[in-house]
């Protein structure tokens, strides 16, 4: 029976390809997929058409988009980044027949995976496996921001995540799953404050029941309000940090808007478009905020190595031990079969349907 693999052969343009089975030679692992998680941010960029490496040229070295060929032309042939499979046959002493791990290698139903060149993270016997597929990626990606507030205040001198929060009034700007996983982490790390803003009623009836405040911005300006509630002297008032996790320029400017003076601002979203309602000669300015872009693709400098993917990995099976059966209750919005994938891409990409967080089933 073959392997099948989502394929986006162009914008709007998803199938799912049958493919050969690879052989397990010696050395790797073959992994059958149990879950496969959307994210509803960067890949859905790959059916949009709108993902910058489709247009456009990018030098790792100089770290700039060139003209040219694009860096990633369709067809996509790996799509996706949270996947949680068992491993069925295995010729390398690293990974055991039967281990249940997360991993990265995009929406297809097995996997042939090499130790030394993939990212595995066994999951704990414990551990719904459906929670898995927040392990290898996206837990980090938001367990990385927090790392980034840290290092903020304390330079390479980062003890623990909560070195940036632990005590601090803390607002996160967007309430879809990078949003919520950071608010959780910021929560679990002793914040004194942490609010949650986002225009949609539906993300912040979830944030509500994941026990977190929340804002809604066309009620009143969330500015306002915090900096109001927020005071540190007469003239000082505001978060002292903000986690902008929502790809929307206005969502950072509302962002810059609720800092104090001189307060940071670590962005965790993927901008796609222009930035016309981003006004930088105001509370950027006057107010002499500083913005941090957070991505997993590299910890603040200095950090490295004690601060690896492996750690942020295990930090957020730290948080699912703890908010596991609540982000299983409230975060997964659907679980559908892997056969549906190809409709399910468009309708999201096309914002036709409205997910939190979709779930592919293999099995």
């Amino acid at each position: 029976m073959p392997d099948r693999n989502v394929v986006v052969t162009g914008p709007h343009q998803v199938l799912i390809r049958d493919e050969d089975a690879a052989p397990v030679r010696p050395g790797t692992f073959r992994v059958e997929t149990l879950f496969s998680g959307v994210s509803a941010g960067t890949e859905l960029t790959y059916v949009k058409g709108t993902n910058p490496y489709l247009g456009a040229g990018w030098d790792a070295r100089l770290g700039l988009f060139t003209p040219g060929e694009p860096a990633t032309p369709y067809p996509i042939t790996r799509l996706g980044y949270m996947e949680v499979g068992r491993v069925t046959a295995s010729r390398t002493p690293a990974v055991a027949e039967g281990t249940v791990v997360a991993m990265t290698y995009g929406h297809r139903t097995a996997y042939v995976g090499d130790p030394l060149a993939d990212r595995l993270v066994p999951l704990p016997d414990d551990l719904d496996p459906i929670l898995g597929v927040y392990v290898a990626h996206m837990g980090p990606i938001c367990a990385n921001g927090l790392l980034h507030a840290a290092a903020d205040l304390h330079g390479a001198d980062v003890r623990d995540l909560g070195d940036g929060v632990r005590g601090r009034r803390v607002a996160v700007v967007g309430a879809g799953v990078v949003g919520l996983l950071t608010a959780l982490f910021v929560r679990r790390f002793g914040a004194a404050s942490v609010v949650v803003v986002d225009p949609t009623e539906q993300r912040r009836d979830v944030a509500r029941s994941l026990g977190l405040q929340t804002l809604d911005p066309a009620a009143a300006d969330p500015a306002v309000v915090l900096k109001t509630r927020w005071r540190h002297a007469v003239d000082d008032r505001g978060a002292d940090v903000v986690f902008q996790c929502r790809g929307q320029t206005d969502a950072l400017h509302r962002a810059l808007r609720l800092l104090r003076p001189q307060g940071t601002l670590v962005d965790l979203a993927f901008y796609q478009g222009g930035a016309d309602s981003l006004r930088l000669g105001e509370e950027f300015h006057h107010n002499g905020l500083a913005l941090r872009c957070a991505q997993i693709g590299r910890v603040p400098r200095g950090l490295a190595p004690s601060w690896d993917r492996e750690r942020l990995s295990a930090e957020t099976l730290e948080l699912l031990q703890d908010y596991g059966d609540a982000i299983r209750a409230h975060l997964i919005s659907a679980v559908v079969p892997f056969e549906q994938a190809p409709g399910l891409l468009t309708e999201l990409a096309r914002r036709r349907r409205h997910e939190l967080q979709v779930v592919l089933a293999c099995s």
